[in-house]
């Protein structure tokens, strides 16, 4: 073997001191790659794109490693996620390529890519509605009754006296979609959106928090109609009781009395959801009627949930033959964030045969089917714990839906 360029050498020595280093590593296969030496660059892109499943250029060099035709420099991306001109692709073996989906496509998903916002940027009404999410028809439908059927009728409100004061409490193992629901509702409601996490209230400084969580709901009324999204409640609402810090006290005592506000005059168009995946954990004064006096018991996705999930998974990436409703089966008990792990292990499983092989393949059932095998249902430690609340601290019914799930599951 003739000895390699001093360049190559020197490149192959600061990437093994800095394995994690992608443009690094990238550098060294374009090298390799124009040395003729096609199969050490497909090695190299192989662990880059391990390290960044994402990322454009690594996609690209491994297409140019493979053997696939180069685009032309002023030529842009076909699509901004593959960085790979799948078209072109398409036509070359059009009519050879077996179908990607056994039935026909489902409209919806329960999952989605989107951030938390940051505190008090108020996210202006979005496209996402309950339509979108997939499957959890029993959730739709006690979300239509406990809090978006009084508010698209004022006047019925009006005439039985209905009150908007009070909020929503969404609780479950976590994975399951709380986030997307509220985003949804939301957008049912037409409604801006601000999302809450504990980062964004908490400060050192003495009075800050209180002041900042009076901001966020300040920041809402001024935008409103708007849905305030308080998320991890147990973290900005844990129960005093066992909270030693005086701040964090203050700060729930803060948020009790912006509570106690929704619903007057004052803070019309205001709505308040929360969520958490130990509600147990909550301080009781915040489930008290008037604040957070409602509960959704938001469980892992059901059978048209998770064929929702997986076709949104796996809607730009190169498959073949996915039978979607004997993966639904097979996934039973998956959260969402689960089966989103399905996809990109299977994913991963293809890539890393394509750069083993040297020929690039489609993402296949069996790939599917080992990824899902593979994958530890993320909720069943939740489950373990919520069993032991379910039996020995239901008071007043809190957990009745709980119980039911666990009885229906042989669980209790």
């Amino acid at each position: 073997m003739p000895e390699e360029p001093p360049l190559i050498h020197s490149l192959r020595t600061a990437v093994a001191a800095a394995p994690a280093d992608v443009p690094l590593r990238l550098h060294l296969a374009e090298l390799l790659l124009g040395e003729g030496r096609a199969d050490a660059a497909v090695a190299e892109v192989a662990v880059a794109l391990q390290h960044a499943p994402g990322d454009a250029q690594a996609r690209e060099l491994m297409a140019r490693a493979l053997g696939a035709p180069a685009r032309p420099a002023e030529a842009p991306l076909t699509t901004a996620r593959t960085g790979f001109d799948w078209k072109a692709a398409e036509e070359q073996v059009e009519g050879v390529v077996p179908p990607r989906f056994v039935e026909a496509p489902l409209r919806a998903d329960t999952q989605d890519d989107l951030g938390d916002a940051d505190a008090w940027d108020v996210e202006r009404p979005g496209a996402v509605r309950l339509a979108d999410v997939g499957g959890m028809r029993d959730v739709k439908d006690r979300l239509e009754a406990a809090f978006l059927a009084p508010l698209r009728n004022p006047e019925l409100r009006r005439l039985y006296g209905k009150s908007l004061r009070g909020g929503l409490l969404l609780y479950g193992p976590p994975g399951c979609g709380k986030t997307f629901i509220a985003r949804a509702v939301a957008g049912e409601l037409g409604a801006g959106f601000l999302s809450v996490s504990v980062n964004d209230v908490l400060d050192m400084w003495i009075g800050n928090s209180e002041r900042n969580m009076h901001e966020v709901f300040e920041t809402a009324r001024r935008q409103a109609p708007c849905v305030v999204f308080l998320d991890e409640l147990d973290a900005l609402g844990a129960k005093r009781s066992r909270t030693a810090h005086s701040g964090m006290r203050n700060t729930v005592n803060q948020l009790l009395a912006e509570l106690d506000g929704i619903g007057s005059d004052a803070n019309e168009g205001v709505f308040v959801l929360a969520a958490t995946n130990v509600p147990w954990d909550v301080d009781l004064a915040l489930r008290r009627p008037g604040r957070l006096d409602r509960t959704l018991l938001v469980l892992p996705p059901d059978a048209p949930a998770r064929e929702a999930i997986l076709r949104y998974h796996l809607r730009e990436r190169p498959v073949e033959n996915i039978d979607l409703g004997k993966l639904a089966k097979v996934s039973e008990g998956l959260s969402g964030a689960d089966l989103a792990h399905v996809c990109e292990t299977a994913a991963e499983r293809a890539l890393l045969d394509s750069a083993r092989t040297g020929t690039v393949r489609m993402i296949g059932m069996k790939d599917l089917l080992a990824a899902a095998k593979d994958v530890v249902p993320s909720a069943e430690p939740w489950f373990a714990s919520a069993r032991n609340v379910a039996m020995f601290a239901n008071e007043g019914g809190m957990y009745d839906d709980l119980v039911a799930y666990l009885k229906k599951r042989r669980k209790l």
